[in-house]
Parts: structure tokens; sequence; C-alpha cells
């Protein structure tokens, strides 16, 4: 577990670097899903930066395109492009657009950005693989404010009737999206009894929480009959100093000073997982 903590802290810096050279950018929704992607890429989830389209491949469809930042800087630390890459973020001829697009960038499965599409893309592909024998697994991850279009709530119906026991989706239950609090805009009460009444198999963990995000994946691929739901309790912006606590923290512009600020904060924790190897 101190491997994926130190592994998360390394996305964390390499996420607020990337967003440092662009100067401004979608820095909540991208902090909030880093442990996610230590655990998934650190771990859980099998791929190969030598072969980004092997067919034994797990698929990731981040449907919350807008996280791509903290995508794109998993996929440098893991190999997939050179680190100097992330700091062309969103610029002209970059590679690595605001929102994942996979025609761009070598290790993202799906075009996403369009909210509430990216649960049907994630059940097509699990269809797919399983109508071809295979086994590895498509995971998803969705925004809570994402929650908001019925085009989830219709993948949330197909998905159990078809029982996609390897699919595994994630809710980034931060409570804010593009213009405020989700509570304020459309509440949608609770998260995990909803997937729960439509057939899912949900477990709700600390998205923040290395080892309870570890365990849940773990019994998610050791259910069968339904698909999964991890509803991850997080934080909207956490890790960045400027963005906790900051009702507009979905896309922001802010001072170098700021992030000079954020970045020696996500800098001494990283030095401290170091250490505690």
């Amino acid at each position: 577990m101190k491997k994926l903590r130190l592994f998360a802290e390394e996305i964390r810096v390499a996420t607020l670097e990337e967003l440092g050279a662009l100067g401004f950018g979608h820095v909540g929704g991208a902090m909030s899903i880093v442990e996610l992607a230590a655990v998934l890429y650190g771990s859980e989830l099998r791929h190969d930066p030598k072969n980004p389209r092997w067919e034994e491949r797990d698929w990731l469809v981040m449907s919350k395109g807008h996280a791509g930042p903290a995508l794109y800087a998993t996929l440098a630390l893991s190999g997939y492009f050179p680190m100097e890459e992330l700091k062309t973020l969103n610029q002209g001829g970059t590679n690595l657009p605001s929102h994942c697009d996979r025609n761009h960038t070598l290790g993202v499965d799906m075009t996403t950005g369009s909210l509430g599409q990216g649960i049907s893309a994630a059940i097509g592909i699990a269809l797919g693989n399983r109508l071809d024998g295979r086994e590895n697994y498509t995971y998803f991850v969705l925004g809570d404010g994402e929650c908001n279009e019925g085009q989830v709530w219709e993948g949330a119906m197909f998905a159990p009737s078809q029982k996609l026991d390897h699919l595994i989706g994630f809710v980034d239950l931060n409570g804010q999206q593009l213009d405020g609090y989700t509570k304020d805009i459309l509440d949608l009460g609770d998260m995990g009894k909803k997937w729960v009444e439509f057939g899912w198999n949900v477990i709700n963990v600390n998205g923040h929480d290395i080892e309870e995000l570890f365990d849940a994946i773990r019994a998610a691929k050791a259910h069968n009959g339904t698909p999964t739901m991890i509803v991850l309790h997080t934080k909207k912006g956490h890790g960045c100093t400027f963005a906790e606590d900051n009702e507009n923290n979905h896309h922001m512009n802010f001072k170098p000073e700021q992030m000079e600020e954020a970045l020696a904060a996500a800098r001494k924790i990283l030095a401290d997982a170091k250490a505690a190897l």
C-alpha cells in the first residue's frame, strides 16, 4: 500500500505541474480521482504501456473526461509517453487535449467529455469483450454532477439485465459540479442506494483511502452476476491548496504563486511518502 500511496502522490505532483504549465484548467475534478488512478494503474488494471492496444488489456472509460490531466499524468508516469509531454496540455498541436481523446493520447481507450455518454460506451465495450470470449474488465468513471444526465440511468438499467459482472464503475461523489454544489442544482439523494435499486452491487468507500479503494476493487472482481458501482466519497480539488474548499474549482484560472504554494505542499507530502517506504 505504501508504494500505491507513493504513486498517488507522484500523480498529484505531476498533475499540478501539468496544469501549472498551462495556467488554468480542470483542477477540481482531476485532483479528486488521483488515488483511484494510482490503485488502478499501479495494481488492479491490466495494461501494457509498450502495447497500448493489447487485446487482453482491461479498459478504462473516463466518462468525466475533464479529469484528463490526472489520467495523462498517470499514463506518463506509467511509461506511455514522455513526462515532458505533460507540459503541452491543451495547447496547439498537443496530444493531450482538455478532455480525453483516444485518437490523440496513447493509453486512452475512449474519447469522452460529452457527459453522460461514457457509461454507454463502457457497457458496449464490456459486452463486446464478453462476446469475444475475453475475461478482461471494463472500468468507467462518472462524475456526480454527470449523473444528472438521463443516459446514465438508461445504462444503469441495462447493464444488470445483461449480467455484466466484468463491468466496474466509479462515481466521483465530490458534491460539486461545474456551477455549484450538486445538492443545490439537482439533488440526487443517496447515490449508493440509487444504484442498488437499479440492480448493481454497490460499495461505498473513502475515495482518498488507498486501502479502501484496493479492497473495494478486489471485492468487485470477486462478485458474480451483476456489475459493481463503487461510490467514491471524495473532496473536489483534494491535495491542491488553492482548489480545496473553493466553490468554483471545476475549471480555474490561478496565479503562478498559487500553484507554487500548492506544489510545495504536494512535494512535501511526496517526500514523506518516499521516506515511509
